[in-house]
């Protein structure tokens, strides 16, 4: 989950929301510059993050009972095999896909290696079946990276004031793009989708207490917690779109 301290608590986006942002932004990419593989690189942004369901695992916070944010939480093989057994009854294209993602997250993990030595040979496998290459699975990737660097960025609050651009990722083109708010509404240079103009929104839950003496009591807090939607219109430079923070 991503957790974010505001002065009304804990801002909590279950990775789930993340990955459904994520996709919506996938969903908008330019038509002619689409991987062939479309459908089963959009699922798969959307599905990227799925194993992670916050209200079913029981590592959720950290040693001093605040909730515990993706970036503090470690690699578990029996989940990353949930996770691509998952994928893999979908779609080898989609494992494939997948696969590339974890070793993305956590190729410097040690305790990863084994791990990902397996996906590396049952990625041979996979390519034979999905009938294509390395090369046209990694186009397919370097769009789903892109769209989950910047739902992450949205998430947690990144958007920074008097037009301060800030750098989204290398898209799959190669290109570096960056995000800045002027006149309310949020910027992607270079614009690289369909149209010129376009909402996504991601959900949130905001928790008072700060700590929480164990992963039952968080839960139950969470499940209880008011859900908010976050709107956000993005636009095109020449665009006159705007940014809406919250809309219930």
């Amino acid at each position: 989950m991503i957790v974010n301290y505001t002065e009304a608590g804990w801002q909590i986006i279950t990775q789930r929301s993340h990955g459904l942002l994520a996709a919506q932004l996938c969903a908008q990419w330019q038509t002619k510059r689409r991987p062939m593989r479309w459908m089963e690189t959009l699922i798969a942004t959307a599905e990227h993050d799925d194993v992670f369901n916050e209200f079913d695992n029981s590592d959720l916070l950290d040693a001093n009972g605040a909730p515990l944010n993706f970036k503090d939480t470690r690699f578990e093989a029996e989940m990353a095999q949930r996770l691509i057994d998952m994928a893999a009854t979908k779609s080898t294209y989609i494992a494939l896909l997948i696969s590339k993602h974890i070793q993305f997250v956590y190729g410097s993990d040690p305790k990863a290696t084994t791990f990902i030595k397996k996906l590396h040979r049952l990625e041979k496998k996979w390519l034979n079946i999905a009938g294509t290459t390395a090369t046209e699975v990694s186009k397919s990737y370097d769009l789903l990276e892109f769209c989950d660097a910047f739902s992450l960025l949205l998430c947690q609050g990144m958007i920074q004031p008097e037009s301060r651009r800030i750098e989204i990722s290398t898209g799959p083109d190669q290109r570096h793009y960056e995000m800045y708010l002027k006149d309310e509404k949020l910027i992607v240079t270079p614009w690289p989708f369909e149209t010129n103009s376009f909402k996504v929104g991601y959900e949130t839950r905001v928790l008072k207490q700060l700590s929480f003496k164990n992963t039952s009591e968080f839960k139950s807090m969470i499940k209880k917690a008011e859900v908010t939607t976050h709107w956000i219109t993005l636009g095109n430079a020449s665009e006159s779109t705007s940014i809406v923070p919250k809309d219930k």
